[in-house]
């Protein structure tokens, strides 16, 4: 891998992201409402239960950790998606950039965004409600890493489906970190799930990550074996998506990529 064509994909990514309002409405917009929309309703809440202020600090920094893991997950979709929108997969491949080096940059511009929409919206957090993500401590990098690493191996598996099936199945690049969601458990605990649902969130990493969260503002500790799974899992699903990734590019290599568009 070349550390110049890796810079080269990300300064193009940034100097995109500058000039266009879709994409700075995603990093800063959908943040903002969400704080607005479950802050306000959390506060709603915790004036008929007195005490509940570790409520809006649940809710409040499970959407700062969430962001993490869309952000990781969209750059890495969306950013294919971009190249097949505008017909440029093949100008891309046709230059000596190799496989490993497109998908670091695409790593890459998700960290640097996502630290950016984390920066914006724990700002207001704290601005709008005096909420702040280092009550965690010393867990709170860990947090952040492993929800990063599963943003990455969705976004390997969205990528991978776009590459076999074109843009006709897009809309997985907005939708499947989605449906991953209410088995992570991001603002309430997983006992109140269904039991069937609860077997599931046992797969799926980021649950671990918000019970453990829980954990230390209810309890003041934490398990770190929840740490264990969570980065388990992830490491796990991370290396099966990367695979199922790069065969499917291998798979369009020797289909030709006219089906795609």
């Amino acid at each position: 891998m070349k550390l110049h064509r890796i810079y080269a994909m990300v300064l193009r990514f940034m100097l995109l992201f500058r000039r266009s309002y879709d994409r700075i409405s995603d990093v800063f917009y959908w943040p903002t409402i969400d704080l607005l929309l479950w802050g306000l309703t959390s506060q709603f809440f915790r004036s008929f239960t007195p005490g509940a202020d570790k409520i809006l600090v649940m809710i409040i920094t499970g959407i700062l950790f969430w962001i993490i893991a869309w952000r990781a997950q969209y750059e890495i979709s969306v950013n294919l998606l971009e190249d097949l929108w505008n017909e440029n997969f093949i100008n891309i491949f046709v230059s000596p950039i190799r496989f490993s080096e497109w998908v670091s940059s695409f790593i890459v511009i998700g960290i640097l965004k996502g630290i950016i929409s984390l920066s914006f919206a724990a700002g207001m957090a704290f601005l709008l409600y005096k909420v702040h993500i280092f009550n965690y401590g010393f867990y709170l990098l860990p947090f952040l890493f492993s929800l990063l690493l599963t943003g990455w191996w969705v976004g390997f598996f969205v990528g991978g489906l776009i590459l076999r099936f074109g843009t006709k199945v897009q809309t997985f690049a907005w939708t499947l970190v989605m449906v991953m969601s209410p088995f992570a458990a991001i603002y309430y605990p997983v006992s109140i799930l269904p039991n069937w649902a609860q077997f599931v969130a046992k797969f799926v990493p980021p649950s671990y990550i918000f019970e453990g969260a829980r954990s230390i503002l209810y309890e003041g500790k934490f398990d770190s074996i929840n740490l264990f799974y969570s980065f388990g899992l992830n490491i796990i699903y991370l290396i099966l998506g990367y695979i199922f990734l790069k065969r499917s590019f291998a798979k369009i290599m020797n289909k030709g990529m006219v089906h795609l568009y």
